[in-house]
């Protein structure tokens, strides 16, 4: 799913985690003709001669403005794995998901070999209706393949105006190709759920950091507060398989469970890109319950501020597999009518001072993820697994460095090799949520136990 930062005045930050990946592939060169003095490269009249020589002998008419367009995302595509041009169209595409709704089919997805492969169907949506698993590969969409297709052509092509059908041939490790109609539907993405779970422990999953977040987020702990009659004796905030968001709802989050200090700090080339961001004095809207984060593979950015911010603040334990690892935050930068930038500006870091880029956030405790639980053909991918992906710049403060505790399952803590299957997260077999739920009731017994009767 592609995330993306709320549009401000300025150019907003953004600290998303674009799990749909772009694949540099290379090329022969043609050695006909007379071959062109490239020189340094810095001569903007070098780049209008290649552009004269492209128009005029091109096998097919190409116009200055695609030319122009494919030459700023080859540019900045090759910076780093998250840095893009995006043309007007998808730049309102854009804005269209960071406030969660868009027309669409409802599917997250991701760039393996060159084909898009499925990461997860969104619940409640077209693609989840008809069955789309995670894994899936998308090999055709109305007959036209997709083997090479750009990112923002494959989004076009399964976005679209509501009521209207779209055919997808799809490729599973256990059957021939088959083909699956879908009718697209405004995709309203709920970025919170929750629910009660035994011994009044409350359960809220964050599926993505947007613009409704944190009233989201509110409403669900005051309706678990409701339901527990007062008496909540813990939370597990799951963060697993949420690919990131808004930074402002990063900060708006953690701050949700904290009484003021630093969230998280970003630092960027230009002291402009310095900022430290707070969480408000008396913002802790569950003084004193006790808190389990989750957190896996597939949680990224946004979703590694709040579990880092919460780990290194003491106020919650994180438990699951190591985090995918991106620390760099993307700004928006508007084009005035001809689309915008998004841009890599600096790198954020844990109240402590630690650098997730590259590395991730490990969990306080390793719980490994059961084999009947994985999705068997999807392999997860880490933020160091990425081409030209930034380097991890070390911290801020010495000594910053988090390793993982013991697994509760004994041994040395691994990271799972295959995701979670979404449809039992949350469930009674979710295993690391039952483990979760486990460690909160046990803190619950031990407090009990602390106090005479």
């Amino acid at each position: 799913m592609i995330t993306s930062s709320r549009l401000h005045r300025t150019a907003p930050r953004v600290a998303a985690a674009f799990l749909v990946m772009i694949t540099l592939h290379g090329c022969d060169s043609a050695g006909a003709g007379t071959a062109a003095s490239i020189g340094d490269g810095t001569d903007l009249g070098f780049f209008r001669d290649v552009l004269k020589q492209v128009e005029k002998s091109y096998v097919e008419p190409v116009t200055d403005n695609e030319l122009v367009k494919d030459a700023l995302k080859g540019m900045l595509t090759r910076l780093d794995p998250h840095s893009d041009y995006m043309d007007q169209e998808q730049y309102e595409q854009m804005t269209a998901v960071t406030r969660g709704q868009f027309g669409g089919i409802g599917v997250e997805l991701t760039l393996e070999a060159r084909v898009p492969e499925v990461i997860a169907p969104i619940d409640g949506t077209p693609a989840a209706d008809a069955g789309i698993e995670p894994g899936d590969r998308i090999i055709k969409i109305d007959a036209q393949s997709t083997t090479g297709m750009d990112v923002e052509e494959i989004v076009k092509r399964l976005r679209g105006v509501p009521g209207t059908k779209v055919t997808l041939t799809i490729s599973r490790n256990d059957r021939p190709l088959f083909d699956l109609t879908l009718t697209r539907t405004i995709i309203r993405v709920v970025s919170v759920k929750s629910d009660l779970k035994d011994g009044n422990i409350g359960y809220v999953r964050i599926a993505a950091f947007t613009e409704a977040t944190s009233a989201e987020l509110t409403g669900a702990i005051s309706r678990l507060k409701d339901r527990a009659h007062g008496q909540l004796n813990g939370l597990i905030l799951d963060l697993r398989n949420d690919p990131g968001g808004l930074l402002d709802a990063a900060v708006e989050v953690a701050g949700d469970f904290i009484n003021g200090g630093v969230v998280v700090t970003t630092h960027g080339r230009a002291g402009q890109d310095d900022h430290v961001y707070r969480a408000p004095a008396t913002g802790d809207l569950l003084r004193g319950t006790p808190i389990v984060v989750l957190i896996n593979s597939a949680s990224a950015s946004a979703a590694e501020i709040v579990a880092g911010a919460l780990q290194d603040h003491h106020r919650a334990t994180v438990m699951g597999t190591r985090s995918f690892g991106k620390g760099s935050v993307q700004t928006i930068i508007p084009l005035e009518g001809q689309g915008a930038l998004r841009l890599t500006t600096a790198l954020y870091y844990t109240p402590s001072g630690r650098s997730i880029q590259g590395q991730g956030i490990a969990p306080d405790i390793v719980v490994n993820l059961p084999k009947n639980q994985q999705v068997a053909n999807a392999l997860v991918t880490y933020e160091s697994d990425l081409y030209g992906a930034l380097k991890n710049s070390g911290s801020l403060a010495p000594g910053s460095a988090k390793t993982p505790a013991a697994s509760l399952q004994g041994g040395i803590a691994e990271p799972a090799e295959h995701p979670i299957k979404p449809l039992i997260i949350g469930t009674s077999n979710d295993a690391q949520l039952v483990a979760a739920v486990d460690y909160l009731q046990k803190a619950v017994r031990r407090e009990a136990g602390t106090h005479p009767g």
